[in-house]
């Protein structure tokens, strides 16, 4: 009830939450009031009222909240499944759809929670909404038994979730600095990818599933990005993709990245 009250004194979007029994997670982004502005009172406010409730005085919770920015474009859905299944990682319960503390269930269509901004996130599963929850859902359960994600973790610099070039932007962007970005078409980086790398332009659109195809897309995604400022759905669209697939390749590619000094070199 609080999150709601300052949803609406202090305008943000939410994604997504996962309510626990000694902690919680909020995927959100802000729109002018500062996180810390808005965490700060939420806070301030649950504890004076957990501390009224049941007769305790001082400090509710341990330490200062976490905050990480991340990578919007790349990990939005992934961040949403992970929160969603913070419950069976917990051993709470063995169904996300059994537990009625996360913004599960308002994807599903199963509950109504204004709260939860869930238009975005099921359009990158389709148009229609009965289809996008279908996907949806469908993309949740394939992580059901994946347990402790170490990459939402490895954070840089202890703040950013995202690959180098996020990062780079993120600090040019903090010195009030235009990122130079370059107007290429997709195609044209296709081609490159395709004359440096030596895989077949019909091999990187292909439909069919192959490895170095789908190596040599991911490539052109994040240079994409990186030079263009290309969204992961455009590229998606370019090679008849899901937004889900493009930008889960585009993870995997950026932590290749960052162990193969050859690829850094092609790159």
């Amino acid at each position: 009830s609080y999150l709601s009250e300052y949803k609406t004194r202090y305008p943000f979007h939410l994604y997504a939450y996962s309510l626990m029994k000694n902690h919680f997670h909020l995927l959100l982004e802000v729109v002018e009031t500062p996180l810390s502005k808005i965490m700060q009172s939420l806070l301030f406010r649950y504890t004076r009222y957990f501390n009224k409730r049941y007769g305790k005085v001082g400090h509710l919770f341990q330490g200062r909240y976490k905050a990480i920015l991340c990578d919007k474009d790349a990990y939005l859905l992934e961040l949403v499944r992970y929160i969603h299944l913070n419950p069976i990682r917990a051993k709470v319960v063995t169904d996300p759809e059994r537990y009625l503390w996360t913004s599960h269930l308002s994807y599903l269509g199963k509950v109504k929670d204004r709260l939860i901004e869930e238009d975005f996130v099921l359009g990158q599963f389709g148009k229609k909404k009965s289809l996008a929850r279908r996907r949806y859902r469908r993309f949740v359960m394939e992580e059901l038994d994946s347990g402790h994600q170490e990459k939402y973790y490895e954070v840089k610099d202890q703040r950013f979730l995202g690959g180098d070039s996020f990062m780079d932007r993120i600090e040019v962007e903090k010195r009030d600095r235009e990122n130079v970005i370059y107007d290429i078409p997709i195609e044209v980086i296709v081609q490159e990818v395709s004359r440096t790398t030596g895989i077949a332009r019909d091999r990187l659109h292909s439909l069919t599933r192959n490895r170095e195809g789908a190596h040599g897309r991911s490539m052109v995604a994040y240079l994409a990005r990186l030079i263009s400022g290309h969204m992961v759905t455009d590229v998606a669209r370019h090679f008849q993709r899901s937004p889900m697939r493009m930008s889960q390749a585009i993870i995997r590619f950026e932590n290749e990245l960052r162990k193969d000094e050859h690829l850094r070199k092609t790159i």
